[in-house]
This record gives C-alpha cells, sequence and structure tokens, in this order.
C-alpha cells in the first residue's frame, strides 16, 4: 500500500470504525508515533487517534535537538546520557535525511561564563566522559578551541572575556517532522492513522478487551473502535487518559514549560551553536542557527529552552513577558548587539510531562528525571511516561513490550535498524532548492519536485522571506493529514516558529492554496483562517503579561 494511500483520513476512519485492533495508540506526538510503528514492525494490527493535530504538543516545540544532554551527565544520570547517545546514533542512521550533526560551543569565559578557568580542567574531563558514554558514536570527538577560533564562531560575544571554549558534537532535527516520519512509516506498515480524533470514554470488560468512544473532531461524529489493548502516549494529558480508565484522576505529572524565541540571525551571527549561562540561575540556554543560506550564514537564530514549573492551562502553555526577559537578559548577558522583545520574531512554548515522585515534588523541575516510566493499570491499560525527544524509539519500544506481556504473545521490535519514511536512496543536492526539500522530505522530495514541474507557481515561496515553497503547503494538506492554515504554517512547515508577522500578512493566501485540495466552502476558509489569526493574537497578548497575570486569567 502507497503512503499517500495509507496516510489518508477519510480512509482511516473507515478502518477504524470497521475494524478490530490488537493495540490502540491514544496520543500523536512523537512517543505516540514511535509506539504505533514499533507495533506495525512486529506485525501487530495497530491504530493511532489523535484529538488534535500530529505533534501539536510538546512534539512540536522542543529544542529540536538529538542529544544525548551533557548537563544529565553533569547531574550524574550516566545511565540516561548513555541510551540516549545510542539513540542519537540509531536516528541518524534511520532518518539521515532528517537528523544532522550539529557542533556546539561551550564558551570559557574569565569572569561570569559558563564556566571559569579554575573549573575548566573539570570540565574537559566531562567532555571525555561524555564521548566515552557514547558522544564517540557520532564520528567526532571534542575538543578545545582557541579564543581566537571560538570568537570566530561567535562573534557578537565581549572578546576581551574570552579565554577559549570547548567544541563538541550532538545533532538536530525539526521535531514536527520527524513525528510524521515515523507516522508515515508505520502507514507503511499497515497501521490507521488518524487526527482530529477525540477519545471521550473506555469500556474495558476484561484486560484484553476495550471499547472506545472517539470523536471526529471535524464533524462532531461519535464513533466507537475496539481493541485488545491499549497505549496512552498523551504526554502532560496522560492523567486525563488514565481517569477515564481508572475513574480518579492520578496526579502523576509535573508539567515543566520551556520556552524558546527566535531573533534574526544578524543579531547573534553563531554559526554553529552555543550553549550560553543564565545569569544567577543553575540553568544554561542553547543558542541555535536556523535555516541555513548556504554560504555559511543563517536566517535566523533561537534560544532556550527554560525550564520552569507550570500550573498554567495545559492546551494553551504561551511564552510570557516574564519567559522573553529571562531568556533576553542570558542572551545580552552573552552577547554584545543588545537584542530587544522588537526583535523577537517568533516564539513557542511547550510542557514536559515530568514524571512525580514521592522525593520530586518540591524543588526545580530542572532538577527532575527525564526518564521515562511504563505502566498498567488494573484494567490493562499501558501509560508511559516521561523522557525526551531523542529516546522516543526506546519509550515506545518498552510500551509495546508491555502490551506483548499483557496479550501473551511473543513478537519482538523491529525498529533499531528501520528506516524511516523519505530514507530510502536519499541523496542530498548541492542545489539550494533541492537541498531544502531533501532535508524534509529526502526521497519524497521528488514528488514536490513533479509537482512544481506540473504547476510552476507552486514553485514560489509559501511565505516571504522563508525557505518555504507553496508545493509544501499542498503536499501538506495531500499527504501529511494537515486540514487547517495552522497545521501547515506552525507543525508541517515552520514557518509560524520563524517569523509570526510575516505569517499573519499571507495567511489568506495560503488559506486559497489549500482550501481547494481540502474541499473546503467558504465559511470553512474563513473559520480556518479566524483560528490561525487567534493563535497568533494570543502569543502576542501573553508576551504582554507577566506569568502570574497569564495564570491568573485562566483561573
Amino acid at each position: 500500500m502507497s503512503t499517500s494511500h495509507a496516510f489518508h483520513r477519510a480512509t482511516s476512519l473507515q478502518r477504524l470504525a470497521q475494524d478490530d485492533f490488537d493495540v490502540v495508540v491514544i496520543g500523536g506526538g512523537i512517543t505516540g508515533a514511535g509506539a504505533v510503528l514499533d507495533a506495525a514492525s512486529r506485525g501487530l494490527k495497530v491504530a493511532l487517534v489523535e484529538r488534535d493535530d500530529f505533534a501539536s504538543g510538546t512534539s512540536s516545540k522542543s529544542s529540536k535537538l538529538v542529544h544525548g544532554g551533557l548537563r544529565y551527565l553533569q547531574q550524574g544520570d550516566v545511565r540516561l546520557v548513555y541510551q540516549a547517545l545510542r539513540e542519537r546514533k540509531r536516528l541518524r542512521r534511520n532518518a539521515p535525511h532528517l537528523v544532522k550533526v550539529l557542533p556546539f560551543m561551550i564558551p570559557i569565559l574569565t569572569k561570569d561564563g559558563v564556566v571559569s578557568k579554575k573549573i575548566a580542567r573539570a570540565l574537559g574531563s566531562a567532555m571525555w566522559m561524555y564521548d566515552i558514554t557514547g558522544g564517540w558514536r557520532i564520528g567526532k570527538i571534542h575538543r578545545r578551541l582557541s579564543a581566537k577560533k571560538a570568537f570566530a564562531h561567535l562573534p557578537t560575544m565581549p572578546r576581551e572575556k574570552l579565554a577559549s571554549a570547548y567544541l563538541y558534537f550532538d545533532a538536530e532535527a525539526d521535531d514536527a517532522r520527524l513525528v510524521v516520519a515515523v507516522l508515515q512509516t508505520a502507514a507503511e506498515r499497515g497501521a490507521v492513522i488518524a487526527n482530529r480524533c477525540s477519545v471521550s470514554s473506555i469500556d474495558s470488560t476484561s484486560t484484553t478487551s476495550h471499547t472506545l468512544t472517539v470523536v471526529d473532531t471535524l464533524t462532531g461524529q461519535p464513533f466507537t473502535v475496539r481493541t485488545r489493548s491499549i497505549i496512552n502516549a498523551t504526554g502532560v494529558w496522560a492523567d486525563d487518559i488514565r481517569a477515564l480508565d481508572e475513574k480518579v484522576h492520578p496526579d502523576t505529572i509535573r508539567p515543566a514549560k520551556g520556552v524558546h524565541l527566535t531573533v534574526p540571525w544578524e543579531k547573534v551571527r553563531n554559526d554553529i551553536a552555543v550553549v550560553i549561562p543564565v545569569p544567577r540561575d543553575r540553568r544554561s540556554l542553547f543558542v541555535v542557527p536556523w535555516i541555513p543560506n548556504g554560504d555559511g550564514t543563517y536566517r535566523f537564530t533561537y534560544i532556550g529552552t527554560t525550564d520552569t514549573d507550570y500550573t498554567g492551562p495545559v492546551n494553551d502553555p504561551q511564552c510570557t513577558k516574564d519567559d522573553i526577559d529571562y531568556v533576553l537578559a542570558a542572551l545580552n548577558a552573552s552577547i554584545t548587539t543588545g537584542v530587544t522583545t522588537d526583535d523577537v520574531t517568533g516564539v513557542w512554548s511547550g510542557l514536559r510531562p515530568l514524571v512525580k515522585s514521592d522525593a520530586a515534588t518540591t524543588g526545580r523541575t530542572a532538577d527532575l528525571s527525564r526518564r521515562h516510566k511504563v505502566v498498567a493499570s488494573a484494567q490493562g491499560i499501558v501509560t508511559v511516561t516521561g523522557g525526551k525527544l531523542t529516546t522516543y524509539r526506546e519509550m515506545a519500544e518498552d510500551a509495546v513490550d508491555e502490551v506483548c506481556r499483557l496479550l501473551n504473545v511473543k513478537k519482538s521490535s523491529k525498529t533499531k535498524t528501520l528506516s524511516l519514511h523519505g530514507a530510502r536512496h536519499s541523496r542530498p543536492s548541492s542545489h539550494p532548492q533541492d537541498a531544502h526539500l531533501h532535508s524534509r522530505f529526502g526521497n519524497q522530495s521528488s514528488v514536490l519536485k513533479k509537482m512544481m514541474e506540473q504547476d510552476p507557481s507552486l514553485a514560489k515561496e509559501l511565505v516571504p522571506g522563508l525557505p518555504y515553497l507553496r508545493c509544501e503547503a499542498v503536499y501538506a494538506v495531500t499527504h501529511e493529514m494537515a486540514v487547517s492554515v495552522d497545521d501547515v504554517l506552525t507543525r508541517r512547515t515552520r514557518a509560524r516558529l520563524l517569523d509570526r508577522r510575516a505569517c499573519v500578512a499571507v495567511v489568506r493566501d495560503v488559506a486559497s492554496l489549500i482550501g481547494p485540495h481540502l474541499g473546503w466552502d467558504d465559511a470553512t476558509k474563513e473559520a480556518s483562517i479566524a483560528q490561525f489569526m487567534d493563535e497568533c493574537a494570543r502569543e502576542d497578548a501573553a508576551a504582554m503579561v507577566t506569568e502570574a497575570e497569564f495564570i491568573a486569567s485562566h483561573s
């Protein structure tokens, strides 16, 4: 079955209502996507339903890094770092078009830096530990840089404070595109997948017999899905699904908010990722160049992430004035160009579904473990929580292992060496447009090229000043189950994260482009435009209030 046919919402809805399944996965973020692929790779009959859009929660709002996490090593969690670095290697092999090596620099300053000279040697030891734990798997090991070479990588730093730097290597990936690629790979293996499907009830007659009531949120039409097992992979909403099953809210998730800001690259001018300190805090932030021009320069830089307790609405975490001030204060303490709120072109705010424990209900969320947890309820519903983007495959494998135990089947995971959609026989090109498409679609870029040959207008920019093409928006709604302007501008492309105002300026044009492919009438088109405009307006409003004011407005 071709991916475009298998990954088709109307077909999936029909099969969901008619077929019986071995496993139904609830949640279309990276963990749920990994679980549905893992189950499909074992030959299980599996489906996935997502309440909103794929990766609409935390999985599109990460730091977009595939890494071991140097700070976790500094916290003594060697096991987590080892697992993450092993999974990083697998992801680079299984999705080379999506996962790229990213150099990181940690400046050593004479004062007020990430580290002082007196502990630079200790950091060097930590670097060796990172390499030994698995950093070497990327094919490179860390090295020390002179002040001159370090300054060349970030020429907006105060040169007089720079003593030297450490250079090490991790990887990066567009998180939302990774989710879609994993889901498409599962669809190729027979998985039934649908977004905009909300689970309203779960009826379990035994540990291996469940009926879900699901509502198509686009039409309001309910239907039932029958399955032998269920995996709850809904992230910060995991307790809500558990409440449908256990009839009591378990209160096991402690959300931690992480925000990122996007600014014009000219304000920072870093050609690699840089780790900067947060003054008067025990944290550091990543400063990552974004959207290469092909000549060593970039269009944007993003900065993040924060890590703070969050008590507001989990459906609407926002980047508040406090968040923006915090990130800009850290950035401006490390560079000399004076970045202001007026320079911020985009923001994103996500919630990490950290697992509470008896010993970790107080203190900083930054100190909570990023390890994952798999539990089965008395009714046999498996919930997977915690973890991080890099380790999603291992989390999914553990969850499906538990399902196989409950179903008494002996089928092992095949995902360790399974190439993701777009990876096979994929060769990058030096041509800028081809390189852009390859980095997002791999071997499927040939489909988009054919679209442009048939309609040259689709080769034009989708949003002026951004790299995305009009054919990508059409491909999103015809091949990737996008059903709204927001799906296209926020997740299938990352245009809104790069430049929100530029997106607002072309929202009507984008709606007119995708509407005919979705069968929209005028009312549906206007509703999609209004929904996107409201999302952007709420981001603008949140940026003008403190965190306390934002929480109070939603209480």
